[in-house]
């Protein structure tokens, strides 16, 4: 079999990534879907629900039963084994196509649906516990400068920029809000382009990011020639004593 030329890789990743992005899209258009629905037909429970023992209203099952965690599978008996396989053969034949993955409650064997089933609502101490966590956060002004615009190139072939913290050292959003078509669009591909706020806490134009960014590339491309040139020329030093060697010899 013959090997691919790199035009040809090129464009295998190409469709790869189009793909990708298709199925994002037709994932994404999904759960926002089911989301629309639970709010349609108030299927996500309130806290006092919650509380009051309500089941799910996705699948119908309990919350949590109160039988406690499962052990892990090496430390279960013979019994304990087979109705744990009984269970999660009961869940992947009701939701073989679902593909949501599972979530439960500490403290309970119920396996929920993350598809059908709406994730529990959170408690008044979750809420306390986040409201302090999100007060020890920086203030916005000071996030900007460990912020980077990311170029997302869509599906739709339209560029959108996109706002994350430097440490992320790729984008994991699959799909987003195209301006231009105003639809939800999968991400084909992402290229960082550089700090997103000025000094002054301003956001940076994409026309001085970019300027910023050929700046960088060029000073490095500079040093690469430099450093070639340099090596070029003890090359060519080399060359020459050799060349004087032989002449001497001759």
């Amino acid at each position: 079999m013959a090997k691919l030329t790199e035009e040809q890789k090129r464009q295998r990743a190409a469709k790869r990534a189009l793909r990708s992005a298709l199925d994002a899209e037709a994932d994404d258009r999904r759960h926002r879907e089911q989301d629309e629905r639970w709010k349609r037909e108030g299927t996500r429970l309130s806290w006092a629900d919650y509380v009051a023992g309500e089941p799910c209203r996705g699948c119908g099952e309990p919350m949590q039963d109160g039988l406690g965690d499962w052990y892990p599978l090496m430390k279960l008996s013979e019994s304990e084994k087979r109705e744990y396989e009984e269970a999660d053969r009961r869940f992947r034949e009701r939701h073989a196509d679902c593909r949501g993955g599972r979530w439960g409650i500490s403290g309970s064997r119920v396996t929920h649906c993350g598809f059908c089933c709406p994730p529990p609502p959170m408690g008044p101490k979750r809420l306390e516990k986040l409201a302090r966590l999100f007060a020890s956060w920086p203030t916005r002004e000071e996030r900007k400068k460990d912020l980077d615009t990311w170029d997302l190139t869509l599906r739709c072939d339209h560029v959108v920029p996109h706002i994350q913290h430097r440490e992320h050292s790729h984008v994991s959003a699959r799909v987003v809000d195209c301006p231009e078509c105003g639809e939800r669009r999968g991400v084909v591909s992402s290229e960082r382009v550089g700090p997103a706020y000025r000094d002054d806490g301003t956001i940076r134009e994409r026309a001085a990011a970019d300027r910023d960014w050929l700046t960088r590339e060029l000073a490095a491309a500079e040093a690469k020639l430099t450093r070639q040139r340099k090596s070029a020329e003890a090359t060519q030093r080399r060359i020459a004593e050799l060349q004087e060697e032989l002449g001497s010899e001759a």
